[in-house]
């Protein structure tokens, strides 16, 4: 994983490893052209490249635009109640061509298989719908 990550070992660093490992999303805010930020919920897995994250998202998704346009973004974590464990991953965006589709990613499959099922499509019918993958590397981590 990124050198940006916490140490291992350390309360801050693991509880930040174990949100990329086990969390279903992350907020993966974007920043539209005016400059508002665009934060939209994401499935994700940690990028088997290491440094960073790895999305599967729709062709026609502004976001995919905004990483094109305007690279910067940030991930939070969803904030549970009665938990002060918070993360913010900042880092740059980029558009992944020629990687693998989310239906030839294991780790994908094994987190979303029955979420994927739950809307009614099969792994291949999902990565027809969500064929843009963008990966996130972080530069930067703060949080509790």
């Amino acid at each position: 994983m990124s050198t940006a990550l916490p140490p291992s070992g350390t309360p801050f660093g693991d509880s930040v490893r174990r949100k990329l490992d086990r969390d279903p999303v992350v907020w993966l805010t974007t920043v539209a052209r005016d400059g508002t930020p665009q934060p939209n919920p994401v499935w994700f897995v940690p990028d088997p490249d290491g440094g960073g994250v790895l999305t599967y998202n729709r062709a026609s998704a502004a976001r995919v635009r905004h990483v094109q346009e305007r690279p910067r973004v940030a991930l939070n974590f969803n904030q549970r109640e009665n938990d002060d464990d918070v993360a913010v991953l900042v880092g740059t965006a980029e558009i992944v061509d020629g990687g693998p589709p989310s239906d030839a990613n294991p780790a994908y499959q094994a987190k979303y298989r029955d979420r994927i099922r739950s809307l009614g499509l099969d792994p291949a019918g999902f990565a027809a719908a969500y064929p843009v993958a963008i990966r996130v590397r972080f530069s930067k981590v703060r949080g509790l």
